[in-house]
């Protein structure tokens, strides 16, 4: 009888990549599902002052957000340390508000305009007489629902 020798491969066996994309599409999902998208960059200093009674918004995207403090120390040099009003990503004056409110509804579609909040994002070292600026010119465009923004009280 004749012998038969076996060849013997020197690697490993090559290594099964189907189910691979699956799991890296699974992973992408539950990271993009997870992740929340920071709309606008602060560029205000605020420490809201505490609450006792703190509602949650149900619906984030129809909320239009008004920060008011000083500027962050990045930009004190350029404009100030008094409080600024910043709409979404720049500083703003006052009379902007009612152009902002504006292309804030036009923004949402014509069903979910009547749920639209603005949102006060208020340092408590700031003077009162800013913000009831702010909160007239927004009762002059007609924006009723305002949510001051604030963190809870320690219990």
């Amino acid at each position: 009888m004749a012998k038969f020798s076996r060849k013997l491969k020197g690697g490993l066996p090559a290594i099964n990549t189907a189910s691979l994309s699956d799991i890296v599409f699974m992973l992408l999902f539950f990271f993009m599902l997870t992740a929340q998208v920071r709309k606008f960059e602060t560029k205000v200093m605020v420490k809201v002052p505490e609450a006792t009674e703190v509602t949650k918004l149900e619906r984030k995207d129809l909320a239009s957000y008004i920060s008011i403090g000083a500027p962050v120390l990045s930009h004190q040099a350029q404009y100030g340390d008094d409080a600024r009003v910043q709409l979404n990503d720049s500083f703003k004056e006052v009379d902007d508000i009612r152009d902002f409110i504006a292309a804030e509804r036009e923004a949402r579609s014509e069903v979910d305009r009547p749920f639209m909040n603005v949102v006060l994002k208020v340092d408590q070292n700031v003077r009162m007489g800013v913000v009831t600026d702010v909160k007239q010119e927004l009762r002059r465009c007609s924006a009723l629902k305002i949510v001051y923004s604030a963190r809870r009280a320690a219990q």
